[in-house]
């Protein structure tokens, strides 16, 4: 086949996904998905069987390098595209996910003499045991008024680089001296990649609080914090931050051999998923509001101006699109938690047991079944920034069905974004329209039907199923640049590669008026077990922990 094309790679929660695109249009020609075959380490470590406590989430990185090696070959043999026409590689990565590493990118999980800690493995993003580090970071950094927290809704969560490197150096400080280098894995597979470290932006402004005009926070702050921290940034960090889209390096000999690309094809550096699907939702500009709605849930949304919202995850200049302010804000479990109650509590088996639970529960009207949840099964990341809260739903009864539980989930997820926008909208970050992209948007139409009602917005879904792979594509366009056939800029590549299609989701007045009353009970449910009225999730969790600890 001629024409040039751009490969991008999407590295998820349990599996990574490789698109090959066509940089005139953005046809994507093929596409191929390897499930990791460590998946979530969260039980006990493979290997040597270690079991783990619970908050922990690891991955093995030798599956980030499988994921190259099985599906670029095999998105080049779909196609029959030839290497020659391949003029770029892309990718990214969840995040806050972070590895330590040797002084030439070696993880330490590798290597026999650290392969039985589960500090030296990759903490993957949704790994809260670091949630004591997190606390004792806000409460010194609120107590100095360090001026970097109110740029993160004041206050940061246990998902994040420092948290989770302060939890190494605590726990296992001989892992920490060990390492020289604490790297997000977006970064390291670049690394891999091109033989270049290379640290990019994105991950380094929303996840490590660094900023582009006063970088990371000052050595007395990490002095105050831990003595030991205080030169992180020169020990563990590399000094550069590199901005999206610009040319890490070319592919290494070696890795063109596992991928079948050409050495020296460009590579773009790394990138946060949710943050590099918002131009693959055709959005480059501001107040517009792009939701990516998959395990987890991530709100982008950018202005001209740096303002402050309680609960966000970050502002961060050029850090989705250069020349705006980029603000983020999420929710840490929505897919997670349908998939919870179909595999532990949904009466149906099969494949189409979502499809039998969404059939059945579009039949219910709202407030129907007299139920309500609190969307926290995986704590709460915005706009309370606390992983110890949990899941609750109020109302059930002895006739409650599966179905009406089922729409009560779907409900709750709904309403905490309802929060997200509320907090973004009252601190002056406008939204004019929404997008929306992922897994779920593609399958459930009740579930954007139920997001249009609650928020009282109307929904554009983006045309690819794919759209993080497909934004790493767009940005390898860019850097292999016009010179070899790609763009001078994202905000081109994207009018020239993305879309939407041409189904929109619309409010329904009736509905929007009923689920007007459900949120005013849920935001009181919300404060009344998240702002400390009543700790009860906090020790129930403490109990747990105490029994399992027997």
């Amino acid at each position: 086949m001629s024409g040039k094309y751009v490969i991008g790679v999407d590295y998820g929660t349990e599996s990574g996904r490789a698109v090959l695109v066509e940089i005139a249009g953005g046809r994507e020609v093929a596409s191929a998905v390897w499930s990791y075959g460590d998946g979530v380490i969260d039980d006990r470590l493979p290997g040597s069987g270690r079991l783990l406590e619970p908050d922990w989430a690891l991955q093995n990185p030798l599956d980030y390098i499988e994921v190259l090696k099985r599906t670029i070959p095999a998105v080049l043999s779909q196609s029959g595209v030839s290497p020659d026409n391949v003029i770029g590689v892309g990718t990214d990565f969840t995040a806050c996910t972070m590895l330590p590493v040797k002084a030439d990118g070696t993880p330490l999980c590798t290597l026999p003499e650290y392969a039985a800690d589960p500090h030296a493995w990759v903490k993957l993003w949704k790994h809260h045991a670091a949630q004591p580090e997190a606390d004792a970071v806000n409460a010194l950094a609120a107590q100095r008024r360090e001026p970097w927290l109110s740029r993160y809704g004041g206050r940061i969560s246990s998902e994040w680089f420092l948290p989770k490197a302060w939890q190494i150096l605590n726990e296992a400080p001989d892992i920490y001296a060990a390492a020289d280098r604490l790297i997000e894995a977006a970064d390291w597979i670049v690394w891999q990649l091109t033989g270049q470290e290379r640290r990019n932006s994105c991950s380094a402004g929303y996840k490590a609080l660094w900023h582009k005009r006063d970088g990371y926070p000052a050595h007395d702050f990490l002095r105050a914090l831990d003595p030991r921290l205080e030169f992180l940034v020169e020990e563990k960090l590399c000094g550069d931050v590199y901005p999206l889209g610009v040319r890490a390096g070319g592919l290494t000999p070696a890795m063109a051999a596992l991928t079948g690309l050409r050495e020296g094809t460009a590579v773009c550096v790394g990138n946060v998923d949710a943050h590099v699907a918002v131009p693959a939702c055709t959005v480059t500009g501001p107040g517009k509001l792009v939701m990516i709605m998959g395990t987890s849930l991530c709100h982008m949304v950018m202005g001209h101006d740096e303002r402050m919202a309680e609960g966000i995850c970050g502002v961060v200049e050029d850090g989705i699109v250069p020349g705006y302010f980029g603000y983020e804000a999420g929710q840490s479990a929505v897919g997670d938690i349908f998939a919870w109650f179909t595999e532990n509590c949904a009466p149906y088996r099969g494949q189409d047991v979502h499809a039998r639970l969404e059939e059945a529960a579009s039949r219910l009207k709202p407030g129907q079944s007299g139920l309500l949840a609190l969307d926290w099964w995986n704590g709460n990341r915005s706009v309370l920034v606390n992983a110890d809260l949990t899941g609750m739903i109020l109302g059930c009864t002895l006739s409650t069905r599966p179905e009406e539980i089922y729409r009560a989930l779907i409900e709750a997820t709904a309403f905490g974004t309802n929060k997200i926008i509320k907090s973004f909208t009252e601190n002056g970050i406008n939204i004019d329209e929404i997008f929306v992209c992922g897994g779920l948007p593609q399958k459930n139409r009740m579930l954007m039907q139920i997001f249009a009602d609650v928020t009282g917005r109307e929904m554009r879904i983006a045309a690819s199923a794919q759209t993080p792979a497909l934004g790493s594509a767009m940005h390898a366009a860019v850097a292999a640049g016009p010179e070899k056939g790609g763009y001078a800029g994202i905000a081109e590549a994207a009018a020239g590669m993305a879309s939407l299609k041409a189904e929109r989701f619309v409010p329904d007045k009736g509905n929007r008026e009923i689920y007007g009353k459900l949120f005013a009970e849920y935001e009181r449910l919300h404060d009344y077990f998240g702002r400390g009225e009543n700790d009860v999730m906090k020790r129930l969790k403490e109990i747990r922990l105490g029994v399992t600890a027997d």
